[in-house]
């Protein structure tokens, strides 16, 4: 009997942390999914005088696209969001999270621009509205602003087939 509660204990602890270990780390439930994404105005990156606001977004099924020049996951996707804007699977906006203006035009300018439109979020207030854990990460937006699905780290080929273009498709992208 001495031994049995510390190895019950031990029991639950091991299948807490084996159930823990099956689940995919980049597949953290967002509460926005299903919700309007957040009203934002923010200047352009490729000119201050200018803003991006979420009516931009609207009216089409967009991607919204957090990165920064900064971020080492954003080189590695970057490829694959530039194909697809010139594949023009869907519009891409960006939105630059906590980066200077001048080093994401150098970015752009170095690896492609892919974006319809980018929007300068130095403060990163935008991307705390939005729920963001880090950069890079992808919202899928609906016709309407509705956030309809999430992706924390870099988009690949893989999950681009399996879960973002069938999203899309039914929900129709331009």
């Amino acid at each position: 009997m001495r031994y049995l509660v510390p190895l019950s204990v031990f029991v639950a602890i091991v299948v807490v942390l084996g159930i823990g270990l099956t689940r995919d780390p980049t597949e953290v439930p967002s509460p926005l999914v299903g919700k309007p994404a957040p009203e934002f105005r923010l200047p352009a990156i490729d000119n201050a005088n200018e803003t991006v606001a979420l009516d931009d977004l609207k009216g089409r099924v967009t991607l919204l696209n957090v990165w920064a020049s900064w971020c080492v996951a954003c080189r590695d996707e970057h490829p694959l969001l530039v194909k697809m804007a010139e594949e023009e699977k869907i519009a891409i906006y960006g939105l630059n999270y906590k980066d200077e203006p001048e080093d994401a035009r150098r970015w752009l300018a170095t690896f492609g621009d892919p974006y319809v439109r980018s929007a300068s979020d130095f403060k990163g207030e935008v991307g705390l509205d939005l729920g963001v854990y880090g950069v890079p990460e992808t919202f899928v937006l609906d016709a309407n602003g509705m956030i309809v699905h999430k992706v924390i780290g870099p988009l690949s080929e893989r999950r681009w087939a399996k879960e973002i273009a069938p999203l899309i498709a039914r929900l129709g992208s331009k």
